[in-house]
């Protein structure tokens, strides 16, 4: 079956097959999208609004990188509309299931410039560094490419995608623009996080990043590293380690503890737990309280 993956932002006519269109419209039904994780189903539901249902194939709580598909999510990958993913092995399970979609496929590290993957991350299967969408700028690059699967894939006219697709690219432009002024003026320009995800972000605004583990979280450090850390923060004045939210923090605390530090969470925003949503909190909001406390652990003013 040949796989319509949108590589690159194209212009798309109106979208579907005039008469799909109008029993789209006349029926009021909307575009099953599947999207690969939290961040791609925020997008997707910001540029579909009411013409769209979207599943997020992640469950909470469940790290991206380890998901394994049950039968019915490898069914709603199959028949939707529109699936939306990130490819370079960041999610193999997905990447498995999709020769045999029968919709349109956007993957979305397929339009923007990326970084290789590196050492132990290769031999896990990753091919290029997925962490994009914590870099403002860079994920509103995928934005046209999404809002174009989601014409191909034919959502109607009347929910106006490419005026919801500029809208979210201008709301992602001034996220960007809170990073930079509010970054601009630090006493330490080095974090240290759990695991590798925010190589993009610290190349955005000026920072250099030190990781406990490499892009897969899940990868042990060895002695040899957590002691070379302890000299570097020691070193270079670091008085936070930023965890996450979907792992353990227990060696992020044992360094933080040995080298006198405090620990913060620094969030991933690869999904969002029960309490997350039910708070109202989304991408938007996770991304300005890492703002603040990027703030913190840098000591900016």
């Amino acid at each position: 079956m040949l796989l319509r993956t949108i590589l690159i932002p194209v212009l798309v006519a109106a979208g579907a097959a005039p008469g799909c269109q109008g029993r789209l419209e006349s029926e009021g039904d909307r575009i099953s999208v599947v999207a690969g994780f939290y961040p791609l189903h925020y997008l997707a539901e910001r540029l579909g609004g009411r013409c769209v249902t979207v599943t997020n194939i992640t469950p909470p709580g469940v790290e991206p990188h380890d998901l394994e598909l049950s039968p019915d999510a490898v069914e709603s990958i199959v028949t939707a509309d529109l699936v939306f993913y990130l490819g370079g092995g960041f999610q193999p399970a997905v990447e498995e299931a999709l020769p045999d979609a029968e919709g349109e496929l956007v993957d979305g590290l397929g339009v923007v410039s990326t970084e290789p993957a590196e050492g132990e991350a290769v031999e896990e299967g990753l091919t290029i560094d997925p962490h994009i969408w914590l870099d403002p700028a860079r994920f509103a690059e995928i934005v046209t490419a999404a809002a174009d699967g989601l014409e191909a894939a034919g959502v109607p006219t009347s929910c106006d995608v490419p005026r919801a697709a500029h809208e979210l690219r201008t709301d992602l432009g001034e996220l960007d623009d809170e990073f930079r002024t509010g970054l601009s003026d630090c006493d330490r320009d080095l974090i240290v996080t759990n695991h590798a995800a925010f190589g993009y972000l610290a190349a955005a605004y000026g920072l250099r990043q030190e990781a406990i583990a490499g892009l897969e979280p899940d990868v042990e450090p060895s002695a040899k590293r957590l002691a070379d850390l302890k000299d570097v923060v020691e070193r270079e004045g670091v008085t936070t380690i930023l965890t996450e939210e979907l792992v353990s923090p227990d060696v992020a605390q044992t360094l933080a503890a040995e080298a006198g530090a405090t620990t913060a969470v620094l969030f991933t925003i690869e999904g969002l737990s029960d309490q997350e949503v039910a708070a109202g909190e989304d991408y938007r909001s996770l991304m300005q309280k890492n703002l603040e406390t990027l703030r913190v652990a840098l000591g900016c003013p």
